[in-house]
């Protein structure tokens, strides 16, 4: 959950900028978009784990998103107003949303109320079919690995172990592996030495680098590896 992607879709600069600051001093990442049609875009686009959603937004107002984003799929919501009327019109109309926010909000708050939702949400899905650090997605199903910068999308062409070993690290990012658990995590069936997981994590990084996230993979000396956000 500390590394999840919340878009926040709001007119206001000042208020998208704390907003921002304060989720990604949270951990969390962010991608901001100031009008309905441009926060479609990035749903669309880089499959967030959670909007915030201001309801009064240009090009098209949030009620219209949200009924966009509903018929795609189930992302967690949670909208921003700054009308009482609003308020009345979103329990009116069963929009469905997940939770919500009143104008001008605590934005500790918001963060407070954006780990609620996705602790719902992902108590409610189970494990996340799709691991994000950074811009590496890991779709656990399909086992495929994307690389997403903005617009562009990779797919790395990955041995059984190389996907092996960059999953097992992508759900503790940050957290230092040696060679010894990762042998024993993703290479259980061989007798392979711990030697084996430098060529495997060096053809990774490799391939990584290839596909635009360089520095993901980082080398701990006389430790082992980790996989860091940036």
């Amino acid at each position: 959950m500390d590394n999840a992607l919340i878009l926040i879709a709001e007119d206001e600069p000042e208020i998208a900028a704390i907003l921002t600051s304060y989720l990604q001093r949270d951990g969390f990442r962010t991608v901001s978009a100031a009008d309905g049609e441009t926060a479609l875009m990035h749903h669309q686009m880089l499959k967030p784990d959670l909007m915030l959603l201001d309801v009064q937004m240009p090009k098209r107002d949030g009620f219209s998103v949200l009924a966009e984003v509903r018929r795609r799929g189930s992302t967690p919501v949670i909208m921003a107003t700054a009308r009482a009327e609003d308020l009345d019109k979103l329990s009116a109309l069963h929009v469905g949303a997940d939770d919500y926010v009143v104008k001008p909000f605590n934005p500790m708050e918001v963060v407070a109320r954006v780990k609620a939702v996705l602790r719902r949400a992902n108590g409610a899905m189970g494990d996340p079919a799709v691991i994000r650090v950074g811009t590496i997605e890991i779709d656990t199903v399909c086992y495929m690995i994307h690389v997403v910068d903005g617009g562009n999308e990779t797919r790395l062409d990955l041995t059984l172990t190389e996907y092996r070993i960059l999953e097992h690290m992508a759900r503790a990012p940050r957290r230092v592996f040696s060679r010894g658990e990762l042998v024993d995590a993703c290479m259980p069936e061989s007798d392979a030495m711990e030697r084996t997981v430098d060529s495997h994590v060096s053809n990774l990084r490799r391939k990584l680098e290839t596909a635009g996230a360089a520095g993901h993979c980082a080398v701990v000396r006389g430790v082992g590896y980790r996989l860091l956000a940036e």
